[in-house]
């Protein structure tokens, strides 16, 4: 399948666009689920945080199209997270989730290459549908991951304005031909954008980030990137509404669409999850944070 057709048809037939987030900061994981000290180079850790992101996985199946794991919280926990990484991965595959992996890989080279090859190939050890990029070291950079989206079907999200703070610092910063760099960005990849749009939907497997903190600036986007998917961070716990992460979403056959939203600690780490005593209550949590979240969505991309 084609990453942007395959998602498109699935974020239509479930009614949303929410992308639940699998961040398993080790200091919020819940007491029901903690094993150890809970740090990073305990032999516990590993085994813990596998248990919540496989109870959370089952909470999600069936009720997003999407989950994005952060690979940096893995990583942390060293070859025993990546081998973690690996499983969740596989196990979000068996649940027919779609898989963003948010690495943000960006460099030269063979080491593109490298990087291309281990994550966007098929029967890679960590295999994803899709990957974020920073492209800030140049077009270049993204050239092996193009071909493997090309070949293979895979997806591509590029940061071009994210949601943090200090975004603005470079990607607000005015070229000499005019407008700020992440319009610069957008415009140059607007020609591979093209390349990569599906037979079926039209939309493009090369989308961007683009924080829901900053809706003026995605509108702007938008209109360099009519057939772009946008990956939109910023909604629920850094305070964007449901409204606010689609608002550069476009008319669909069922609604708004354009992208995926993001949520990761609101869906993850819920407040009464983390006081919850048995199982079953904390995936009552997880649950109502979810259907929240699902609803707000539903209702914002509603024509």
């Amino acid at each position: 399948m084609h990453f942007a057709d395959d998602l498109m048809v699935r974020t239509r037939e479930i009614g949303h666009p929410l992308c639940a987030g699998i961040d398993p900061h080790l200091a919020r994981i819940p007491p029901l689920f903690q094993q150890g000290s809970m740090t990073a180079t305990d032999p516990a850790t590993p085994g813990a945080v596998e248990a919540l992101a496989l109870a959370f996985l089952d909470r999600l199946a069936g009720r997003v199209a999407v989950v994005k794991p952060q690979i940096a919280f893995f990583e942390q926990m060293g070859s025993a997270g990546l081998a973690v990484l690996e499983r969740v991965m596989a196990a979000a595959r068996e649940r027919e989730l779609l898989i963003v992996l948010d690495a943000k890989r960006g460099d030269i080279g063979s080491t593109a290459e490298g990087y291309a090859r281990a994550y966007l190939e098929p029967g890679a050890a960590a295999e994803a549908d899709a990957i974020t990029l920073n492209p800030y070291m140049g077009l270049d950079t993204l050239a092996p991951f193009v071909e493997r989206a090309a070949a293979y079907g895979r997806g591509l999200f590029v940061l071009a304005k994210t949601s943090n703070p200090g975004s603005g610092d470079l990607q607000d910063r005015l070229l000499e031909k005019g407008g700020p760099v992440y319009e610069g960005l957008a415009a140059s990849l607007s020609e591979l954008a093209d390349k990569l749009k599906g037979p079926g939907t039209g939309w493009s497997s090369l989308g961007i980030v683009v924080g829901a903190t900053y809706p003026d600036q995605a509108e702007r986007l938008r209109a360099l990137l009519p057939k772009a998917l946008f990956l939109v961070p910023g909604y629920g716990a850094q305070g964007a509404s449901a409204a606010a992460a689609v608002g550069s979403f476009v008319p669909g056959p069922r609604g708004l669409e354009g992208g995926l939203v993001n949520s990761s600690r609101a869906l993850l780490f819920p407040e009464a999850g983390q006081a919850a005593e048995t199982a079953s209550r904390w995936e009552a949590a997880v649950d109502e944070a979810l259907d929240r979240a699902t609803e707000e969505l539903t209702s914002a991309v509603s024509l």
